[in-house]
């Protein structure tokens, strides 16, 4: 267990009500200096992608603009509504540029309000699991009870809130205008239903969370198997388990899961057409990224590129296979989806299963870019109190975590903006990233303690199912 703070210190740590003060005036001082900044640099602090969002919204706000009228089976000429996609780059679903119309007419920076809002919900979201269902769980010292135990509950939550909320990872891509926290505050209020148990409610969020971005999708698995284990009482890998996977319950979530999804999928193309379906979806079945990639696929893209005026069809097949999307899905979605139809068997555990899966979601992605580190660091403050590793430990994760990407980015730094041809050296510091993250996976999957098992304090998978 976490060493406790002595009983003065306790008393020094503001509440998380504090907190969540300190963390909005940050992030308004960011938004406004971001305001100052874009208008007197060259380089701007505001990221692309936010002013891609803004275009987008414009052109649903105007429809004559530029031609840009929706191409769904709706679209007339008396139901005009404008085409998002009509900004090149924009792959994202329309309702990320109808949430940020007030861009046009209220004001430009509405939407890092909304973002850095959704940082706030999050922290406060990431507070109630932690005092609600994570610390509760969670062995405490015998010599505190009563009213010390919920103040200690309520410091030590508010710390863990904190990792979360002055994160410079997760405030500045926030304040840069980056719409990741609003994908966050679905996950987290789709974690929370499940650690309720209130399945329907965890299914219908479940959907939303994969329309929105599509890799939420991997946790329905986990959802599964917590619901199929609680159905043969956690006995193992029995025929009545794999029956189960298939039952009543699990059959009713996966369509209650898969029909909103489908619902607000056949909305969005119904107004917006083949455009959103393609742009928000089929793009990243054959997304090439040979730049701006920690992936070690990006080496193979490089390599495999079309020369200009190619296709495809003119590379040998080893070349098409190398390139192939569908190739790296193999590694990815058999540990994703393989870890959480593995690891899930109680819903307290959820936090520490959807932390592995998205981690090796990640990690094996053929395009990873850092704000695709917020996806699983969201789930730490979580995972803490359950988790048995010393400072020294912890401090190595974070060394060897922050030190690859380092080493990464500074020979990214001489591809990028000196011009250099060091293709294959930074393909070579891919792999060290690799090697170097799956090793800070490892050593956290090595101290966690799951729930069933927190009084022998040995991981679960060490132990051998009956």
């Amino acid at each position: 267990m976490q060493p406790k703070p002595s009983a003065a210190w306790q008393d020094r740590i503001p509440g998380f009500r504090t907190l969540l003060v300190i963390s909005a005036v940050l992030r308004v001082v960011l938004i406004l200096y971001s305001e100052w900044h874009d208008a007197h640099s060259i380089v701007k602090y505001t990221d692309i992608d936010y002013r891609v969002f803004s275009d987008a919204a414009r052109f649903i706000l105007y429809p004559n603009l530029q031609d840009n009228i929706a191409k769904g089976p709706l679209a007339s000429p008396s139901f005009a509504v404008g085409d998002p996609y009509t900004r090149e780059t924009y792959r994202y679903t329309p309702l990320l540029a109808v949430l940020l119309l007030p861009n046009e007419w209220l004001h430009p920076s509405f939407g890092k309000y909304l973002f850095t809002a959704c940082d706030l919900i999050n922290g406060a979201l990431i507070y109630k699991i932690l005092m609600s269902h994570t610390l509760p769980s969670t062995k405490s010292s015998p010599d505190v009870a009563g009213k010390n135990l919920e103040h200690s509950m309520r410091i030590h939550a508010t710390l863990l809130a904190a990792t979360h909320l002055l994160n410079p990872l997760v405030f500045t891509i926030s304040t840069r205008g980056s719409s990741e926290a609003i994908l966050c505050t679905f996950v987290l209020l789709t974690l929370l239903y499940a650690l309720e148990g209130r399945q329907n409610a965890t299914a219908v969020m479940l959907g939303i969370s994969a329309h929105w971005k599509i890799y939420p999708i991997i946790y329905g698995v986990s959802c599964i198997s917590v619901i199929t284990s609680q159905r043969v009482n956690g006995k193992g890998w029995d025929f009545a388990y794999l029956r189960s996977l298939v039952g009543r319950q699990a059959l009713c979530f996966a369509l209650l899961s898969a029909g909103t999804f489908v619902i607000l999928g056949a909305t969005c193309y119904a107004i917006w057409g083949y455009p959103f379906l393609y742009e928000a979806y089929l793009y990243h079945t054959d997304r090439r990224d040979h730049r701006h990639n920690f992936s070690p696929y990006f080496y193979l893209i490089y390599l495999t590129y079309p020369i200009s005026g190619g296709t495809s069809a003119d590379l040998s097949i080893w070349r098409q296979l190398l390139r192939s999307p569908f190739t790296s899905l193999i590694p990815q979605l058999t540990l994703s989806l393989g870890t959480g139809l593995v690891l899930g068997r109680l819903s307290a555990d959820l936090p520490f299963v959807w932390f592995v899966q998205t981690f090796t979601f990640v990690l094996f992605n053929r395009v990873c870019t850092s704000q695709y580190f917020i996806w699983y660091t969201l789930f730490i403050p979580l995972l803490v109190p359950r988790i048995n590793l010393s400072w020294k430990t912890w401090t190595m994760c974070g060394v060897v975590w922050m030190g690859t990407q380092a080493l990464w980015l500074a020979e990214a730094y001489k591809l990028e903006f000196l011009g250099d041809d060091v293709f294959f050296e930074l393909w070579v510091r891919s792999l060290i990233y690799v090697a170097g993250h799956a090793w800070v996976l490892g050593v956290i999957m090595s101290g966690y303690t799951f729930v069933c098992n927190q009084h022998t304090q040995t991981p679960a998978w060490r132990l051998k199912t009956e």
